[in-house]
């Protein structure tokens, strides 16, 4: 995909619902038309299709658009809209093999959120890869090739949701659900330049749970608004997951001028710098008030690995070595090492980061930063040269502004920020405190269009001058 190319054949949802009201376009045409690009696709997005299913679904949404007019929107919100599942959630018409060669059963019903999805009137056309049950940020396995970024089908697509990152951004469906347990919807999305939410934890209920309470629900798609309208229809409490019942919104906080807190990480590509800090010239053209500061927490790292390892390991016996992702096994065995002592030690730091960042959002009303430091990289890698080998246990420290909000449980979205000079996406993620999805989002949607994606995809001209900001806190 290349500078001005267009996106594939699914519009999105907002445009959609233009061209189905208009008689432009039927659900069936549109949904036939994804399904027979999918089918041709090479770079791995989907591991599995959706057939007559998908298309009976249209046809439904057709004759209720027919017999209701727009009212028709008013009882299904989503009529039409083609949307993929990541293959690590449930689906009771598609195989769920959670990226592995492990055996796994066909579930009986939806997750929550492809339930809500479906009743709303959205069409799912298929299942997209991950990486081996999540555990990686890029989508690399035993089941298949790895997923290939958009852009440049040498580098990576990221992961773990990165089948649904590339098809949303080759117009292979309107939008994607996915999963974020360390930056694995924001990641991918930053690298295949599309928006990626990851809401507050338990907005969006996870069935079956979420062992570590890391794991969040999240959309993909082209527009903010569009990401932010698949997860206001999947959103909600359910009584299978108990965690949903704290996905409580905060809509009221949303002041005109904002205190933006713009944070640095080490180890951030003079590419991906140039491209992401075109934020601070937008933030400053809104009149808000922009900080550059320093985050840091000590023993996050090691206690994210420790609380991630010891979930990976309860989940998978001895007896299922042969058929585990290599990557993967060296994380179930040091999880086996661990006591319970060093697992409550780790808690404990996520604790001390939740009580840091809630004061640091008392003195600002968003954060923003690169997503990822670096560009994609090669696409048969786990993480970058230097963090490419497991038993370091390595393999997520790369990503080090996506994985801290995932530990406190704060929504995110990475919006498209334009290409590096070497051609390649870079995102700009915006944070803000638990429950101000809202703030959150229109924040997101805003710096969408000041940056100018919107308006002329990945334009080519020069940033703006990065804003002299000096390091004024360091907390």
């Amino acid at each position: 995909m290349t500078a001005g190319q267009s996106a594939g054949p699914a519009p999105g949802p907002a445009r959609l619902r233009e061209l189905l009201a208009a008689g432009e376009l039927t659900a069936e045409r549109h949904v036939r038309t994804v399904l027979d690009a999918i089918r041709a696709d090479t770079t791995g997005a989907y591991v599995a299709v959706a057939g007559e299913g998908a298309l009976r679904a249209a046809r439904e949404a057709d004759a209720l658009i027919r017999e209701r007019g727009a009212a028709a929107w008013l009882e299904q919100p989503l009529l039409g809209v083609t949307v993929s599942v990541k293959d690590l959630l449930q689906t009771g018409d598609l195989p769920t093999g959670r990226g592995s060669l492990l055996p796994n059963t066909r579930p009986p019903e939806d997750t929550p959120a492809v339930a809500r999805l479906r009743a709303a009137g959205a069409v799912v056309v298929g299942k997209t890869a991950t990486s081996e049950y999540g555990w990686s940020a890029s989508t690399v396995g035993r089941v298949g090739p790895p997923v290939r970024n958009p852009y440049d089908p040498r580098r990576t697509a990221g992961g773990s949701s990165g089948g649904a990152a590339v098809a949303v951004a080759t117009g292979l469906c309107d939008g994607g659900l996915g999963t974020d347990g360390a930056g694995s919807v924001r990641i991918p999305a930053a690298f295949c330049g599309v928006v990626g939410y990851k809401p507050s934890y338990g907005r969006i209920p996870y069935v079956p749970g979420s062992i570590e309470r890391l794991s969040h629900q999240g959309t993909l798609a082209r527009r903010v608004e569009d990401a932010a309208a698949l997860a206001a229809v999947a959103a909600g409490p359910h009584p299978y997951d108990p965690d949903s019942a704290l996905g409580s919104l905060d809509p009221e906080r949303s002041p005109r001028r904002l205190r933006v807190g713009w944070v640095e990480y080490e180890r951030t590509s003079a590419g991906v710098r140039a491209v992401t800090e075109r934020a601070l010239a937008a933030f400053a053209g809104r009149g808000h008030r922009v900080e550059r500061i320093e985050v840091r927490c000590a023993g996050l790292y090691p206690a994210l690995v420790d609380i991630l390892a010891a979930a990976e390991a309860a989940s998978t016996g001895p007896e299922d070595e042969e058929l585990c992702d290599p990557g993967r096994l060296e994380v179930v065995r040091h999880g086996r090492t661990l006591s319970g002592t060093a697992v409550i030690r780790a808690e404990e730091v996520r604790h001390a980061l939740r009580t840091k960042l809630r004061s640091v959002m008392d003195r600002y009303d968003v954060l923003a930063m690169a997503t990822v430091p670096v560009e994609p990289f090669d696409a048969g890698a786990i993480a970058p040269e230097w963090a490419a080998d497991p038993r370091d246990l390595l393999w997520l420290a790369w990503s080090p502004a996506t994985y801290p909000f995932n530990m406190t449980g704060q929504p995110a979205v990475s919006v498209p920020a334009g290409l590096t000079p070497a051609g390649l996406p870079a995102g700009v993620q915006v944070v803000g405190p638990v429950g101000a999805d809202a703030l959150v989002l229109a924040t997101a949607a805003r710096l969408e269009t000041d940056l100018g994606v919107l308006r002329a995809p990945w334009a080519a001209q020069p940033p703006p001058a990065p804003a002299a900001l000096p390091v004024v806190e360091r907390i």
